[in-house]
C-alpha cells in the first residue's frame, strides 16, 4: 500500500497527490480538478457531459444505475428511482413531514427524530448510502478521465447545512471510498472560482446568489485574511428552475384547454411537456419566440410572456436577498461583489433583477453550473500545498468525537477543521429515569470507538429523573490554537454542567496519525456497514423498549387481539435483533410501526377526551 505524506502542521497532503473538488448537488453533481496549466477544470468523462444527474435507480435484479442513465427511469419506474436525496441528508422524519408528497419513492416515517430512511423493495437505504453511490459514480468518472486513482476530495455543501448534514456528507464520501479533506460552503467555493479571497490582504463583502434546478439560497460572506465568514443565509429549498418549467407547462395546459387530471395520469405526455418547457426556457437566452408542437398540442410562448410567468418566483428570491441583507446588518452599498451560481441564473430576468437589487453588475463570467466545483478544486489545490502564496491556517489532524449507543463514534469536530474552532451536538437519555450520562471522548477516523484513541471520560451527574428522550444535553467541544480541547456538557432543563480539558495530540506521533488515516480509508466500507447494523440494532432495541413500556401502561385500552398481535410483532423483532442483517431488522421495525401506529393514534384521541373529563392516560 502506498504511504500518504501528510503535513501535520497544515493537514495538507504532499503535492503529487491529486485531490478533486466535488459539487454534490440536489439536481446535478460534478467533479473538477487542477490541470497541468494550474487551471481549475471540470471533468467530462466519455462525452456524457459535465453534469451528472443526482439520480439513483435500483433495477429488479439489484443492479444500480447512477446519473444520465438513471434519469430515464423517473417516468417508468418512479418508486425505485431516487432523486433530490440531498434534501434528505442529515434530516429527521419531522424535518421533511410537510414535503413527503414531493418524493415518488417511499420515505419511512416512524414519527420520531431519527434520521430518514428510504425503502426500495425489501431494502432500506439511508441518504448517506444513496449520496455515497452518487459520489462513487463521480469518483469512477474522474478516475476514468484522468487515468489515475482518486482517493481524496473536497466536497461542497450549502452554507445553511448544519453539523448533522455536514457529517452525513463526510460519511457519504467515506462510503464512496473518498477521504473527505474538507467540507466547504458552496458560496465560499464560488468566490474562490472568481479569485475572491485568494489575496490575504483583501477584505471584501460579497453576496452569492445560487438558483439551481430545485433549490435557491443567497449568502452574504465577509472575507478577511483569507477567512470566509458567513454573515447570513436565506432562501427556499423548494424553489428553482423547475418552477419556471412548471409555470410554462401550466400556461400551455390553459392555452390548449387540456384536461389536467388526464395529463397527470399520462406520465409520458406530462414528461414531454416538461422537457419542452425546459427547452423553451433555454431558448430565450438567444431568441424571443418559441413555437413548436407535441402531437396536436401547440407549445407557443414569447419571451415577455415567459418573464411575466416567472416574475413571482424571481421576486421571491429578491425577497430572500432582502432578508439576508437585513440579517447581516449591512446595506446594499456595503456589498462589494455579487456572484451568480446555478444554471437557472442564465435567465435574463434573473440577472437583471439581481443586478437592479444590488445596484451593481453581477459576476456571471464563469459557467454558473460549474463555478462551485471549480472553486472546490481550487480549495483542494490549496490543501495539497500547491499554492504557496496562500496561508493555510492550522487544522486538527484527526477527528474528535464522543461515544454513542452501540460503541459508535459520533464526530463533533471533523479532522482538517481550522483551529481555533467550536462545535457541539445535542443528546438525550435512552432509559426512563436516567440521572447520569457517561461522556467518553475519542480521537480518530474509524466508526467504532474501539478502533480510535480514548482521550477522556467523565460523567454528567444529577440529570433530573425524566422519561427517556426528555432531557436535552448539549455537548460542546472548544479546540484552541494550542491544541487544548475543552469539553462542556450541560443539561438544558436543569442547568447541570460539567467541564473537562484534554490535549488531543499528546503522546501521538506523526506516523501514528498517518496510520490512523490509512486504516480509516482501508476499512471505510466495513466500518460503515458495521455502523449501520449497530444503528439498526439500537433502533430496534429502542422500539422494543418503547412498545413494551406502552403496553405495560396502556394495555387495558387495547383489545386482546391487538395485544396478542403486538406481542407477536415484538417477538419477531427480538428474534432478528440478535443475528439479523440491517435490512431484516429495519423491515421488522417498519412492520411494528405500521401495526401499532393506528391504535397509538386512537389512544391519543382517547387521552384528549379523558383529559377533558379530568382523567389522563400515561
Amino acid at each position: 500500500m502506498a504511504k500518504v505524506s501528510i503535513n501535520l502542521a497544515t493537514g495538507s497532503i504532499q503535492k503529487e497527490e491529486l485531490i478533486v473538488g466535488i459539487d454534490l448537488g440536489t439536481t446535478n453533481s460534478l467533479v473538477a480538478f487542477i490541470n497541468q496549466d494550474k487551471d481549475a477544470q471540470v471533468i467530462n468523462d466519455t462525452g456524457k457531459g459535465v453534469l451528472v444527474p443526482s439520480i439513483v435507480h435500483f433495477g429488479p435484479t439489484g443492479d444500480v444505475t447512477v446519473g444520465n442513465e438513471a434519469k430515464e427511469f423517473l417516468i417508468n419506474d418512479p418508486q425505485n428511482t431516487i432523486f433530490s436525496v440531498k434534501r434528505l441528508l442529515g434530516r429527521s422524519y419531522k424535518d421533511i413531514e410537510n414535503y413527503k408528497d414531493f418524493f415518488s419513492y417511499k420515505v419511512i416515517d416512524d414519527d420520531s427524530e431519527s434520521l430518514v430512511k428510504i425503502k426500495v423493495g425489501d431494502k432500506f437505504y439511508t441518504p448517506i448510502e444513496l449520496s455515497g453511490l452518487i459520489l462513487k459514480e463521480l469518483k469512477a468518472r474522474a478516475e476514468h478521465a484522468l487515468k489515475t486513482p482518486v482517493n481524496r476530495a473536497v466536497i461542497t455543501v450549502p452554507a445553511y447545512f448544519n453539523d448533522s448534514q455536514r457529517q452525513a456528507t463526510r460519511d457519504a464520501g467515506k462510503l464512496a471510498g473518498l477521504d473527505v479533506l474538507r467540507i466547504v460552503n458552496e458560496p465560499t467555493a464560488a468566490s474562490l472560482a472568481y479569485g475572491i479571497g485568494l489575496n490575504p490582504e483583501e477584505t471584501k463583502t460579497i453576496a452569492v446568489y445560487d438558483l439551481g434546478g430545485g433549490t435557491f439560497d443567497v449568502s452574504i460572506l465577509q472575507i478577511q485574511n483569507g477567512i470566509f465568514e458567513v454573515l447570513s443565509t436565506n432562501g427556499d429549498t423548494f424553489l428553482g428552475g423547475d418552477d419556471f418549467d412548471r409555470a410554462i407547462v401550466e400556461y400551455w395546459i390553459e392555452k390548449n384547454q387540456l384536461n389536467k387530471a388526464e395529463l397527470v395520469a399520462n406520465h409520458e405526455l406530462a414528461q414531454k411537456l416538461r422537457l419542452k418547457a425546459e427547452e423553451a426556457k433555454k431558448a430565450f437566452s438567444h431568441q424571443s419566440l418559441f413555437n413548436e408542437k407535441i402531437g396536436d398540442i401547440w407549445c407557443t410562448l414569447d419571451r415577455n410572456t415567459f418573464e411575466q410567468l416567472i416574475l413571482p418566483k424571481v421576486q421571491q428570491t429578491i425577497t430572500a436577498c432582502e432578508n439576508a441583507l437585513r440579517d447581516s446588518k449591512l446595506t446594499i452599498n456595503q456589498i462589494d461583489e455579487v456572484v451568480m451560481v446555478g444554471g437557472s441564473t442564465r435567465t435574463a430576468l434573473v440577472k437583471k433583477m439581481v443586478a437592479d437589487f444590488f445596484k451593481r453588475p453581477v459576476h456571471d463570467e464563469v459557467n454558473p453550473d460549474e463555478v462551485v466545483a471549480l472553486g472546490a478544486a481550487i480549495q483542494a489545490d490549496i490543501l495539497a500545498g500547491n499554492r504557496k502564496d496562500i496561508l493555510l491556517l492550522d487544522v486538527t489532524p484527526l477527528s474528535l468525537g464522543i461515544e454513542t449507543m452501540g460503541g459508535l463514534m459520533d464526530v463533533i469536530i471533523p479532522r482538517n477543521s481550522k483551529v481555533p474552532t467550536k462545535a457541539g451536538r445535542q443528546y438525550t437519555t435512552s432509559k426512563d429515569g436516567q440521572v447520569n450520562m457517561k461522556i467518553a471522548v475519542y480521537q480518530g477516523e474509524r466508526d467504532l470507538i474501539k478502533e480510535n484513541r480514548k482521550l477522556a471520560e467523565f460523567e454528567l451527574k444529577g440529570i433530573p429523573s425524566m422519561p427517556a428522550g426528555f432531557p436535552k444535553v448539549d455537548i460542546n467541544f472548544l479546540l484552541n490554537a494550542d491544541g487544548i480541547l475543552k469539553i462542556q456538557a450541560v443539561e438544558l432543563r436543569s442547568g447541570v454542567k460539567q467541564e473537562v480539558e484534554v490535549k488531543p495530540t499528546y503522546g501521538i506521533t506523526d506516523d501514528q496519525v498517518e496510520q490512523m488515516l490509512m486504516d480509516s480509508i482501508t476499512h471505510a466500507k466495513d466500518d460503515v456497514n458495521q455502523r449501520m447494523l449497530i444503528e439498526a440494532r439500537t433502533e430496534g432495541e429502542q422500539m422494543v423498549y418503547t412498545v413494551e413500556r406502552f403496553i405495560q401502561k396502556n394495555g387495558s385500552y387495547l383489545s386482546a387481539d391487538e395485544l396478542a398481535e403486538t406481542n407477536n410483532y415484538i417477538a419477531s423483532l427480538k428474534a432478528v435483533l440478535a443475528n439479523g442483517d440491517k435490512d431484516a431488522i429495519l423491515k421488522k421495525i417498519d412492520e411494528v410501526n405500521e401495526f401499532t401506529r393506528p391504535f397509538a393514534e386512537r389512544l391519543m384521541d382517547q387521552a384528549i377526551s379523558h383529559a377533558m373529563k379530568g382523567k389522563s392516560i400515561e
